[in-house]
């Protein structure tokens, strides 16, 4: 029953859609996390330059997860990118 249920809201509002940013200090494992949830595997990466974005479907739900580089040039841009994000993944890579 919820099932039928879930199908007819998707079929009137759509697919909900949120956007993640993923932020933490350099080689912190971000695109790594990225890509693990993306693939369902690990995968070998380089340090990001800039950002990645990829979007993942989960149970019906739209996530468009933005991984922001974490090197000291780019710290300071990270606050633009806030803008219009639903939630927030810090990586605290000890």
């Amino acid at each position: 029953m919820a099932s039928h249920i879930r199908t007819m809201l998707t079929k009137l509002f759509g697919t909900p859609q949120y956007r993640l940013l993923i932020v933490g200090l350099d080689a912190s494992g971000k695109t790594s996390l990225l890509y693990k949830l993306k693939l369902g595997e690990n995968v070998q990466v380089i340090s990001t330059i800039g950002f990645n974005v990829e979007t993942i479907t989960y149970k019906n739900t739209e996530l468009t997860m933005w991984d922001v580089g974490g090197c000291d040039k780019i710290r300071p841009l990270i606050r633009h990118y806030f803008q219009g994000t639903q939630a927030l993944i810090c990586i605290i890579d000890s």
